[in-house]
């Protein structure tokens, strides 16, 4: 079998991304599934492969927030058939203790499967026209395509009456800044949450405590993204140099007992952490590039600082519990989305980095050769 269909392909770190025909070159292997995208979010991961220093092997396919159709399955035991609808996560081994326990984002091969390579058996299986190799597949997705092989149990079937290509961000993105909110924080009512960063991850945080019931303080430093966070539910509260922590502890009466930082900004860390209630919790999901220096009793009176990594999500249980609030239009995730057609890519992208946008999803047009 080989499949030809259109795909971005990103050749070079500063390059833009090039829309060209690709070639999938065998179909899915046992435990595998072929899908055809119907939309993909662009997630500031993907964007953040032009600052890796050669880190994420190009050329490739990137995307991760990839929803559509089963088309074939590969062995009798994916527990998917053609023409199911699905919503496709990040890859894990499903095998090391940390998959075993149940927390598949702490996968002990986490890196190597998502973004540093994959599994070598990938290697050769999916190349441009010309038969030059494409890096193994991202997020075990590379879903900025008309078609991806994903493994079936990064898959999360859901009902064929949603609008399944608006879904996709619910596998990364929408279901980090919930999943902190909901599983790793458990805030509920009474509690209150700050969300510094009012990007689609913030926004998502924001939806999951006000539909946990939960005070909610949003901090950015854009009018456009504290006006959304105000739609949403929360205390818009700018970014300002000075006085922050103090302002935050009078909206929280005293303190939060959450604080969620999504903009790895050392002195927005220092402002939320002096912003706690005793025993509150900061969480992290922004990648730190450079030491983060703590002022003296930060940490004190039980105070904690953790990273969270994908929401501490299982996807399959937290992708339908988002659903279903989104339904009962508790968790207004549309309405931070913005489709694109998969040719403007560069569109999308340049569009996101202005914040013009909070979610875009690109739609391909066609349905492959």
């Amino acid at each position: 079998m080989a499949l030809t269909f259109d795909a971005a392909v990103l050749r070079g770190y500063d390059s833009a991304f090039a829309v060209e025909e690709v070639v999938l070159r065998t179909g899915p292997a046992d435990g595998e599934v072929l899908v055809r995208i119907a939309g993909c979010g662009m997630c500031r991961t993907d964007l953040a492969v032009r600052g890796s220093a050669g880190r994420s092997p190009l050329p490739a396919v990137l995307g991760h927030e990839g929803s559509g159709v089963v088309v074939q399955t590969g062995g009798p035991d994916t527990g998917l058939d053609p023409g199911d609808h699905v919503v496709l996560s990040f890859d894990s081994c499903g095998r090391c203790r940390t998959c075993a326990a149940g927390a598949p984002a702490y996968c002990d091969s986490f890196a190597a499967l998502n973004l540093f390579g994959g599994r070598r058996e990938h290697a050769g299986r999916f190349t441009d026209a010309a038969g030059g190799p494409l890096a193994p597949r991202w997020f075990g997705q590379s879903a900025f395509a008309e078609y991806a092989v994903v493994a079936a149990r990064n898959t999360v079937r859901v009902d064929p009456a949603l609008p399944v290509e608006l879904l996709g961000p619910l596998g990364c993105g929408f279901l980090t800044g919930a999943g902190a909110v909901l599983h790793t924080f458990r805030a509920g009512p009474g509690d209150s949450v700050v969300v510094l960063g009012a990007g689609a991850v913030g926004l998502a945080a924001v939806m999951a405590a006000t539909a946990a019931g939960a005070t909610v303080v949003a901090v950015d430093r854009h009018r456009e993204r504290l006006a959304s966070a105000e739609r949403l539910g929360a205390v818009p509260v700018p970014a300002a140099p000075a006085g922050l922590a103090a302002r935050l502890r009078r909206l929280t009466d005293g303190g939060a007992a959450y604080a969620l930082d999504t903009t790895a900004s050392a002195r927005l860390i220092n402002d939320a952490l002096q912003a706690l209630r005793p025993t509150g919790h900061l969480g992290l999901v922004a990648r730190l590039h450079s030491p983060l220096p703590l002022e003296v009793g930060a940490l004190d009176r039980g105070r904690r600082i953790s990273h969270i990594c994908e929401g501490d999500a299982v996807p399959g249980v937290l992708i339908p519990r988002l659903i279903g609030l989104w339904q009962a239009g508790r968790f207004p995730f549309d309405q931070l989305i913005r489709t694109y057609p998969l040719a403007a890519v560069n569109d999308a992208e340049r569009d996101c980095d202005a914040g013009r946008v909070v979610k875009p999803v690109l739609i391909p047009q066609g349905a492959g050769r």
